[in-house]
């Protein structure tokens, strides 16, 4: 809920240990669904849906700090969802993440 301040508003969603290393986590959040991803020891949260096939991107690979779609392979920076090549030319969106204790919290308001 947001409360009108402009904050984000940010929300648990798992656990910090439900999501493997260099790899991902699909969750749905309000309806929407984000892919938990950790590489390089850094958490992001991004849509989980392939700008380019609409296919789940947490099925994917997870590498130096990308996210391979494993139907047609186009990969995704984790920090700005952007392209890193075809045959996705569409960014996908990103969220903001919080790490509190144990516990991954993510912020519906896109970061782009």
């Amino acid at each position: 809920m947001s409360t009108g301040t402009g904050a984000a508003a940010f929300r648990r969603v798992c656990a910090l240990a439900d999501v493997p290393d260099e790899g991902a986590l699909g969750l749905e959040v309000d309806d929407t669904p984000i892919a938990v991803v950790r590489s390089e020891g850094q958490v992001y949260a991004i849509s989980d849906v392939c700008s380019h096939a609409e296919v789940a991107l947490s099925e994917g690979d997870v590498e130096d700090g990308t996210i391979e779609c494993w139907l047609h392979g186009s990969c995704f920076d984790l920090a700005s969802g952007k392209p890193i090549n075809p045959p996705a030319t569409r960014p996908v969106a990103t969220y903001p993440v919080k790490i509190d204790g144990d516990d991954v919290l993510v912020s519906l308001d896109k970061n782009s």
